[in-house]
């Protein structure tokens, strides 16, 4: 029930819903019941023909008393006085329009309780949504490395609508019902408490029952939340790989990979839909039983003598249970939709409590400027048991060019990703001008550095928002970018310019246009230290030659660190380092390194001889 409450923290304060949705849920309850009793006295006087209204007499008007036999006898009174001035014909229309205006005024009273729901229900779901966005958002990468994309879309979209399908939608049935049925047993005491004893009795049994289903409930909710996570990663991978597949004629075995998952999904959610569709037959079927059970009992105490239940009364009493079997099966369906919700409650949480690593200090230090080196000092990394740094040394000197080599798995990419506190090292420290990173603002850290990938990661946007992205800069600011960048020929080009919407991920521009957009994005930013992951090793011969072009306008008078791929790039940086295996194995300039003849000319040949 954790989970349960914790959900309710969203919509805080929750009063501001409780308060109005039990008053107009009381009220809609009371007028519906009013429906019913009102038929008592009806049945009364349709079949007393001799003007009595049954047992009922009454010549003067009851002392008051807070009860519910005070209100049935003050009732009684005015309905015979009803009787006595406008005969049985008018008290029979006066009781009907009665009936009428409860049955406006209790549905009236069910919209308004139910418009109230619905405001707590979609700032519940608005709430969780923003919620899960912001940490996905704010939580360190390494978190993605061991999570299923899928897996986290599911959590996103399928959780969530489950958490407001089965915990939000039913938390009207919860809050409404027991009032409903609070206030017909009260009824029904009234009527005959021997009666409602005996009812009382059946009811409990009818309840273990369908405790019993709801308790298995729970497991199968979860299996089924999981199976959607992996069914949702699968889906992705076909949509993202679609060229791959075919490319490799590979349709058919995607297909059938996607078919197993798909059934193994049905399965589990067929096994979950068995039970939750039981409680409502069993609930039913008790609900019966106990009508049955009710007329046999209630109909021996009307045939004995000296009874003091009424056949009109009894009938009513009928009816008047036969509302409670409704709110009841609601209830235990109510309670099985719930383990749903809350496994899927219980997932949502499992992200939003996944610890935050890489966090802000308390008080941290405040740093906009660039003015010495960046130095890293016996750093070591690693993915789980996996290292992929170890005890790195260097330093990199304001205004200078770093390129980073060596063979894929050497933990280039790693060793960038520190630097802006993507992650951070599990052993050693980063200083920026003598500054352990960590004692920085970490908006201040990656505010002095702009970073290109090799992937181009842009956004379903148009070209102008993809370079200012969220920044407030002119028009004129984001034109001047992007020449420093040479994209501004092939914008202007475009069908709409700056204003151009580029699609899901950029998918109308060939991959030179996109890493030059990615280049005026860093441009923009104007960063003192420059991260340039391999950005251009995904391109072609011509495209490259126009984005190094780009690269080296973005350069100037800036620290680069870059990821080399062509080495023929890299020959004037003023220092290279080789990574292997996650240990630095050579550190000089182009002419140095080739001169020791170590692994550095080894890749400076391999790589003519492929060429």
């Amino acid at each position: 029930m954790k989970t349960f409450f914790r959900l309710f923290a969203f919509a805080a304060p929750v009063q501001k819903f409780a308060v109005p949705f039990f008053i107009t849920s009381v009220l809609g309850v009371i007028f519906g019941l009013l429906n019913f009793t009102l038929l008592i006295p009806v049945f009364e006087l349709l079949f007393d023909q001799s003007g009595k209204t049954g047992a009922k007499t009454f010549t003067t008007l009851p002392s008051f008393d807070f009860s519910l036999s005070y209100f049935k006898d003050l009732f009684y009174y005015y309905f015979q006085n009803i009787i006595n001035t406008s005969g049985k014909v008018g008290a029979l229309k006066m009781v009907s329009i009665a009936i009428v205006l409860s049955v406006i005024l209790s549905n009236l009273f069910k919209y308004l309780s139910a418009r109230v729901i619905e405001n707590f229900r979609l700032m519940i779901v608005t709430r969780i949504r923003s919620s899960i966005f912001r940490k996905l958002t704010n939580i360190d990468i390494q978190y993605f490395s061991s999570q299923r994309k899928g897996d986290l879309i599911s959590r996103f979209m399928t959780d969530v609508v489950t958490i407001q399908d089965s915990i939000i939608r039913s938390l009207q049935v919860i809050l409404r019902e027991p009032i409903a049925i609070i206030l017909n047993f009260a009824v029904l005491f009234t009527i005959s408490a021997k009666l409602t004893f005996f009812a009382l009795i059946l009811i409990p049994v009818s309840g273990l029952l369908i405790s019993f289903i709801v308790k298995r409930l729970k497991k199968h909710a979860t299996a089924a939340q999981e199976s959607l996570g992996v069914l949702v990663s699968s889906i992705d991978e076909g949509l993202n790989g679609v060229k791959i597949i075919k490319s490799f004629n590979a349709e058919h075995y995607i297909q059938e990979k996607f078919n197993a998952i798909n059934m193994w999904t049905s399965k589990i959610h067929r096994r979950l839909a068995r039970r939750v569709l039981l409680a409502a037959p069993v609930s039913e079927m008790m609900g019966v039983i106990t009508v049955a059970a009710l007329l046999f009992y209630g109909g021996t105490l009307i045939l004995q003598e000296g009874s003091d239940l009424q056949g009109a009364e009894f009938i009513g009493y009928i009816i008047i249970f036969s509302q409670i079997i409704n709110p009841a099966k609601a209830i235990s369906e109510a309670f099985g939709n719930i383990s749903q919700g809350i496994s899927a409650g219980e997932r949502v949480f499992q992200l939003l409590d996944a610890p935050e690593n890489i966090t802000d200090k308390p008080n941290p230090v405040s740093k906009t400027s660039f003015n010495d080196c960046i130095e890293l000092k016996n750093v070591s990394f690693a993915y789980g048991e996996k290292e992929v740094l170890k005890n790195i040394n260097f330093k990199i000197l304001k205004g200078s060019t770093v390129a980073l080599v060596g063979p894929s798995g050497g933990g280039k990419t790693t060793l960038m990703d520190l630097l802006p506190r993507f992650m951070d090292p599990l052993q050693g420290e980063i200083c920026l001008d003598g500054l352990n990173i960590k004692d920085i603002s970490m908006r201040d850290v990656r505010a002095l550095m702009g970073i290109v990938n090799q992937e181009s990661i842009l956004f379903n946007d148009t070209i102008f928002n993809n370079i200012a992205f969220g920044r407030s800069f002119t028009a004129e600011d984001v034109i001047e970018a992007a020449k420093i960048a040479n994209a501004h020929e092939f914008i202007v080009n475009t069908s709409e310019g700056y204003q151009t919407n580029i699609g899901d991920r950029g998918m109308k521009l060939s991959g030179g246009q996109k890493q030059r957009i990615c280049i005026a994005r860093a441009v923009l930013a104007n960063p003192p230290i420059l991260l340039l992951d391999e950005a251009t090793s995904a391109l072609d011969t011509e495209s490259e030659k126009v984005v190094q072009n780009a690269l080296k306008n973005l350069m100037k008078n800036r620290t680069s660190i870059v990821i080399a791929h062509r080495l023929s790039t890299i020959q004037e940086a003023e220092q290279i380092i080789v990574l292997e295996n996650g240990k630095i194995e050579e550190m000089g300039t182009h002419n140095e390194l080739v001169r020791a003849d170590g692994l550095y000319r080894k890749l400076i040949d391999m790589q003519t001889f492929n060429e």
